[in-house]
């Protein structure tokens, strides 16, 4: 979070009254409305990045105002409720806004009145030596506040001392963003697609993946609703992140629960995942349809058009699919049953591994799976196939996951150092995949155009084929990259702090 600017403050309005009607030593105020009063939209992602970022996004009247974390205020003509912050037009907000995912639409966390004054604070030859700008924001009864930031002027440092001594005695405080947010919006809950997780030494490997999985079960939840209404392709994205990691645990921790339970709720969950497939596959390649026109020239765009025309139409279909299932009575019993399975925990049976000490335990299966990442390393090369990289990249998956699980047992700076290289060959090993399943994914597509017209499948296959080629030639490249990052990764030095984190005595030979 950003220091403060010393000069902006946060006041009750009664408080921000009382300063700009009585004096600040000496001066006298003198105030003045700096345009009409105007109903106001407070704007974020669902991830919150603004609020984290000490930032508040209003849009009134055809323009977005946003306040920085300092109370210095950038402002634009534009909209932008319900679409992400690239489009908004060209101009000092978005420039500003650059920081926030492109894929994240900014949705609407509260709503309001605002308007603007100005208090000029005038000594006895009428000469105005510092000056109050006032935001005030009421949304609602009991949710207001007022911004206020103070200028000195030109040869009067002292008339600034005397403002910024009365403000305080009106009770103002330093501008924190986190104090206006629970002023204005108290009921706003924050959303953690990476919930902290209650883990301790002292837990049982049992005890541990409860909590994780507990932890998880929410985060999916909050996504339904953004899901539905379709704000964005990230509330899916989340939602199936969070049931993979919940699948992740039932997998890996094995012997923490019951061999048969653990498979009934593994198929129940998978149940759950499988609806969500083919939307999130059609997300993945319509969000792709910038890069696939930058890859071609002008001459076969006809042809990707017609593609995504056909993409978009299926998406409608399957998204309509999924709200239905969402919406269902059957699905909102299962995930609550699953919910409930796992906060009450009375009935889950343990497994043979389940009382095991919770940081053994991640030793055990984090310092086994290096291993075999780094097995793999070794027959790794230029002729494996696609399925022996893909192989790789779940084993990275699978690493990545127990890791940031059990990282909180584990010292931060040394967990930080392998972190680092491995999400580096994640990267690697994710972009040859997507290449290798997008070309895949081509070529079943073009099959399919066999059914529509002539000319659509005629276009369709010249922009098709002349993308397999670029997709292919990136592959290859890619694969070339990838070998560097895995020889990082399994490299003595990175080795020997994987040893000497999680390698068990037992292990030693």
């Amino acid at each position: 979070m950003s220091r403060p600017a010393r000069d902006c403050f946060l006041l009750e309005p009664a408080a921000a009254e009382a300063l700009v009607t009585t004096a600040a030593g000496p001066l006298l105020p003198v105030a003045t409305p700096t345009g009409a009063e105007a109903t106001f939209v407070a704007l974020d992602d669902f991830d919150q990045s603004l609020r984290r970022s000490g930032r508040l996004l209003l849009e009134a009247d055809g323009s977005v105002a946003l306040i920085q974390a300092d109370g210095s205020v950038l402002s634009q003509p534009g909209a932008c409720r319900g679409l992400p912050a690239p489009c908004l037009p060209a101009g000092p907000v978005r420039a500003a806004l650059a920081d926030l995912s492109p894929l994240r639409s900014l949705l609407v966390v509260g709503t309001g009145r605002m308007h603007r004054a100005t208090a000029a604070f005038l000594d006895d030859e009428r000469k105005s030596q510092a000056r109050a700008h006032l935001l005030s924001l009421d949304a609602g009864i009991g949710t207001s506040a007022t911004i206020v930031t103070l200028q000195g002027l030109r040869g009067y440092p002292r008339a600034l001392a005397d403002l910024r001594a009365r403000t305080l005695a009106c009770t103002g405080v330093p501008l924190a963003m986190d104090s206006l947010y629970l002023r204005l919006f108290p009921d706003l809950s924050a959303y953690e697609a990476k919930p902290a997780v209650d883990l301790r030494d002292s837990q049982t490997a049992f005890e541990a993946a409860c909590n994780i999985i507990a932890a998880y079960i929410p985060v999916a939840r909050a996504n339904e609703g953004g899901i539905i209404a379709d704000h964005d392709s990230e509330f899916l994205h989340d939602y199936r992140i969070a049931l993979r990691k919940i699948r992740s645990v039932l997998s890996l921790f094995r012997g923490v629960f019951d061999p048969d339970q653990t498979a009934d709720i593994k198929a129940r969950f998978s149940r759950l995942m499988a609806a969500t497939g083919r939307l999130r596959d059609l997300d993945v390649y319509l969000l792709e349809r910038h890069t696939y026109h930058d890859l071609l020239p002008q001459s076969l765009h006809a042809g990707l058009d017609a593609k995504f025309v056909l993409l978009t139409n299926e998406r409608r279909v399957a998204k309509s699919r999924l709200v239905q299932h969402l919406r269902h009575d059957t699905y909102a019993n299962e995930i609550a049953a699953l919910g409930d399975l796992f906060a009450n925990r009375v009935a889950l049976l343990p497994g043979p591994n389940a009382a095991q000490p919770a940081r053994a335990f991640a030793c055990t299966l984090i310092w086994k799976r290096y291993r075999r990442i780094c097995r793999i390393a070794q027959v790794l090369g230029p002729d494996t196939d696609d399925a022996g990289v893909h192989g790789l990249r779940i084993e990275c998956k699978k690493l990545r996951y127990l890791m940031e699980f059990f990282g909180p047992l584990f010292p931060k700076d040394e967990f930080r150092a392998l972190l680092r290289p491995l999400k580096a060959l994640q990267d690697n090993l994710g972009l040859v995949n997507d290449c290798a399943v997008q070309q895949a994914n081509l070529q079943l597509f073009l099959r399919g155009t066999g059914k529509r017209g002539r000319k659509v499948s005629l276009d369709v296959a010249q922009s098709v084929g002349a993308l397999t080629a670029v997709l292919h030639r990136r592959q290859i490249e890619e694969r070339a990259r990838t070998g560097a990052s895995l020889a990082q990764f399994t490299n003595p030095q990175t080795a020997r702090i994987f040893r000497g984190l999680f390698h068990a005595p037992k292990d030693r030979t």
